[in-house]
This record gives structure tokens, C-alpha cells and sequence, in this order.
């Protein structure tokens, strides 16, 4: 499916399975701004980051073909399923990825485990403008509402306004009514880590085995200032965060090329 009507063509994608309410309701968005392929996983694919397949075949299905809109079925990852529509499905490269809507946070240093977010840097990695969206609701049945029109008003920033080449965003949202939201802020990453603890636990049949539990630390002084994701959402704000694909500390960069390192030798 190409262009139709000179309609933007869009690539929906999603970590949460291809009957999650959140893909569906993304979708449905995307058709409103042009003619859409998507793509999903069977089952939930949460905390899969930017894994690939490399040990068992690939499979697409076509489940569901419109005007508009083709919707695909994969057993892969997140990203395999991008990799899949690049390279496989479409007959040309998307103007835009869209990836959720997620059910769940992926603010802060939760993006380093995302799914959905993998399959948004895929897209960057690619060359395309890329959004991943998330509601901070685990429920399966969350009112979808209040993201939906925020993800109209990203997806029309950035089809008027484009993104850099290798950066694409990290928007999530609050789990609050439509009239609650503040707004939308323009955020950095706050500093804070996942502090994974397993529960020991038994099995009916007498068996041990572990649950990740755990807890989120932010290392923000006072839990982040205004500029930071977690202090937005924390305060009704959507957070937006341009996320970059080029992972280089060049802070540090430069003060490295000043360590002596005596170990290799170098020639000339």
C-alpha cells in the first residue's frame, strides 16, 4: 500500500500485543492523518527493549486489510516487526512511525527496557520521523481518551515540524481525566533507576522460583525540578522528550583522549 491521495503514509506499532486497547485506539488516530500499516505481536511484548529474532523463523499474517489500513500479525519483537515493515511490507519507507499507545510508564530510565520505545528508536535508527507513546495505566481497560488527543497534537507537531535526523520522541502521560491535564511539557530524562528486588517464591508442585519486584529511585535532588519527566507527569503535565539514537558520552569524550593508557602501543 502506497500513497493514496498523496496521504502521508504511517507506521503503527505497539509492545502490548495486536489486541491491546491502546494499539487499536493509536491506530484509529493515525488513520485521521493518513493511510496506516500496522503491526503487532500475538502476545504482550513489554520489557522485550530492542531485542531482535535470530534463532527462529519469522511470521507475518495479514489480518485485516481496508481502505487505509493494513494490519499485519508477527511473532516477533517490537522491532522485528519495524524491521519487518521496512524492509518487507511497504512498498516504500513510512513518513512517520508511531509506536503504543503503551499501557504503562516509560518515562525516565524505564525507556532502556521498552518495547515500545525500541520500536520508535528502530524507526530513528532508520532515517524516519518516530513518536512513542504512554499512559501511565496498566489497566487493560484504561480511558484512552485523554492520550488519543494528545497523540493528535504530537503526530501534527511533528509532521509540521519534522524532527532531526536519528531523534525521536518519548511522550508520556498522566493517568488523570482530560480536565486535569496541565499541558504539555518539553522535558529532559530524569536521573533514576529501577531497584529490581526478586521475591522467592513456591510453586504448587513444591518448586522455588523468583518474582521481579522492585521499586523506582529517582536520584533527582527534591525528585526533579521542573525541567524533568517524572516532576511533569507527577504534576499533570505530559512529558515530551526528544530522545537521541547516538548514545556518546561527550562530556566525557574529551577528557578521555587525555588518560594514559600504557597497555596498547601505539604506531606512528
Amino acid at each position: 500500500m502506497g500513497k493514496m491521495n498523496d496521504r502521508p503514509l504511517i507506521l503503527v506499532t505497539n509492545d502490548d500485543g495486536i489486541e491491546a486497547k491502546g494499539f487499536s485506539e493509536l491506530v484509529h488516530v493515525a488513520m485521521e492523518f493518513g493511510d496506516v500499516v500496522a503491526i503487532s505481536a500475538q502476545v504482550p511484548m513489554s520489557g522485550m527493549s530492542h531485542a531482535i529474532t535470530i534463532k527462529v523463523p519469522l511470521r507475518v499474517k495479514l489480518v485485516e486489510e481496508r481502505p487505509g489500513l493494513k494490519k499485519y500479525l508477527t511473532n516477533g519483537t517490537p522491532v522485528d516487526g519495524v524491521k519487518l515493515a521496512f524492509n518487507s511490507l511497504m512498498e516504500q519507507k513510512p513518513h512517520l512511525l508511531i509506536s503504543g499507545i503503551n499501557h504503562g510508564s516509560n518515562s525516565s530510565s524505564s525507556i532502556l527496557y521498552s518495547g515500545t520505545m525500541a520500536a520508535a528508536m528502530e524507526g530513528a535508527i532508520n532515517h524516519i520521523p518516530s513518536v512513542g507513546f504512554s499512559l501511565l495505566d496498566f489497566d487493560p481497560e484504561a480511558d484512552f481518551g485523554p492520550s488519543c488527543q494528545v497523540a493528535r497534537d504530537v503526530i501534527r507537531m511533528v509532521m509540521e515540524n519534522g524532527l532531526p535526523d536519528g531523534i525521536c520522541l518519548n511522550v508520556n502521560i498522566p493517568a488523570v481525566p482530560s480536565g486535569e491535564i496541565r499541558g504539555i511539557r518539553m522535558c529532559s530524562q530524569a536521573n533514576g533507576f529501577w531497584k529490581e528486588e526478586f521475591e522467592k517464591r513456591t510453586d504448587p508442585n513444591g518448586h522455588e522460583y523468583y518474582w521481579l519486584t522492585g521499586f523506582f529511585h529517582n536520584r533527582e535532588p527534591d525528585g526533579g525540578g521542573k525541567g524533568t519527566d517524572e516532576w511533569a507527569l507527577k504534576n499533570h503535565f505530559v512529558s515530551v522528550v526528544p530522545i537521541q539514537t547516538d548514545m556518546t558520552a561527550y562530556s566525557l569524550l574529551e577528557k578521555m583522549k587525555t588518560w594514559e593508557l600504557t597497555g596498547i602501543k601505539h604506531e606512528g
